[in-house]
């Protein structure tokens, strides 16, 4: 189960992380994408923003970085923002502290960044805690609008309809660069683009 709309609870339990931006009334949205990155969902991503001039931020894992440093690079070149997914795509949940911040160190060295998304968004408070005393500068980004394009029990046009819906200025838009996403993320990208474009809305890096 998760919530497409981030939980307002949520926001009140967890008020240090970024789930929204004020853009001051300018119609701006911010895309993002985890998981890469990816010889092909990233390439592809990467082709469609140019297509719209958009900007994004690709929260990277730092294995993937490792398997792909020319496309990370790539993703850099073009002037998008990058952010920090741990090394191994791990749960907060699942692991003790000391190796959470162990993984997130590990991608420290690959992803020069002060942007932070824990994967699943999975987090424990004394993790927070830890996580902030050890980055002090580093801020952790979730999401306003969750695409949903992780889940193959739903369609390409569901993912749209999600983002569609939910969807106003300044909000932090998942999409991933992955294998697992590919069908839809596909889909629903150029759509996004195309149609908050069309609108009057800019897409701007984190």
């Amino acid at each position: 189960m998760y919530f497409v709309k981030s939980n307002f609870l949520l926001k009140i339990f967890y008020p240090r992380r970024i789930w929204k931006k004020d853009t001051k009334g300018e119609k701006i949205l911010y895309l993002s994408f985890d998981d890469g990155p990816h010889e092909t969902a990233t390439d592809f991503a990467l082709e469609t923003l140019k297509q719209f001039n958009a900007k994004a931020t690709f929260f990277c894992i730092g294995n993937n970085v490792q398997k792909h440093p020319q496309i990370y690079q790539r993703i850099l070149d073009e002037g998008h923002s990058v952010g920090n997914h741990t090394f191994n795509h791990i749960n907060g949940w699942k692991v003790c502290k000391a190796k959470y911040l162990e993984d997130i160190d590990a991608t420290e060295k690959l992803v020069k960044s002060n942007l932070f998304r824990p994967p699943y968004g999975r987090m424990t408070k004394e993790e927070e805690k830890l996580f902030h005393k050890k980055f002090p500068e580093k801020q952790i980004v979730m999401w306003d609008v969750l695409s949903g394009d992780f889940d193959k029990n739903i369609s390409g046009e569901k993912c749209w309809r999600n983002i569609l819906k939910n969807t106003e200025s300044g909000s932090v838009i998942v999409l991933h660069d992955s294998t697992k996403a590919w069908q839809r993320m596909h889909y629903v990208l150029p759509m996004a683009l195309k149609y908050f474009t069309e609108k009057g809305f800019r897409f701007e890096p984190l």
